[in-house]
């Protein structure tokens, strides 16, 4: 396999987490987006939001290449996990083209360097900072998915929408009734293992 093939897969499989992830936000209100949907807070924004940030530092920053995109939640003396929901002053339009800038400075960052080359991650303790390019991506990679994974389970909880995108649902064929039976399946096995029958 050639580096450009190796980045050709890589760029794939990071594209299709970041277009999964985006994908969530479509049709849904404002509240929507924003709701907390889990104990610690998780939203489908914050997700988008904090995902920008993974690319910027992971692909900008750990190699010398700063995007000079302002992210203040990131900054010393930012509430802790500010990044990871949005503000109301903060609009979904923003966030969605933050994003997307940093899909395209990560591009160039990917297409610009060998993967084979060593960068220094900031936020890592000193004499453990290196990292490779390759390794960077597939890091980004990883956090991207689990992240649209996250996504995936909270829409389904708003309205029901569930899949990879809007033509690739990844779900066995049925109708409401049928996932309503299924999901009653489900529930009676739980009940029964836990009963110990």
């Amino acid at each position: 396999m050639t580096s450009t093939d190796a980045k050709a897969d890589l760029h794939f499989y990071l594209q299709s987490a970041r277009d999964a992830l985006l994908w969530k936000l479509e049709g849904l209100s404002e509240y929507d987006v924003r709701r907390p949907m889990t104990p610690t807070g998780t939203n489908l924004l914050g997700l988008v939001k904090h995902t920008a940030g993974v690319e910027l530092g992971y692909l900008g920053d750990t190699f010398g290449r700063p995007s000079g995109e302002p992210l203040p939640w990131l900054k010393d003396g930012a509430d802790a996990n500010a990044d990871m929901w949005a503000t109301a002053d903060e609009s979904r339009e923003y966030i969605v083209e933050l994003y997307r800038r940093a899909w395209a400075h990560a591009d160039a960052t990917i297409d610009a360097l060998a993967l084979d080359t060593v960068g220094r991650v900031p936020w890592w303790p000193e004499g453990r900072d290196e990292v490779t390019l390759r390794h960077a991506v597939v890091r980004v990679i990883a956090d991207t998915h689990r992240h649209a994974g996250q996504a995936d389970i909270i829409r389904e909880l708003i309205d029901g929408a569930v899949g990879m995108s809007k033509g690739n649902d990844s779900m066995a064929p049925g109708d409401s009734t049928w996932w309503q039976n299924h999901r009653s399946r489900l529930e009676r096995a739980a009940r029964d293992a836990d009963r110990g029958v």
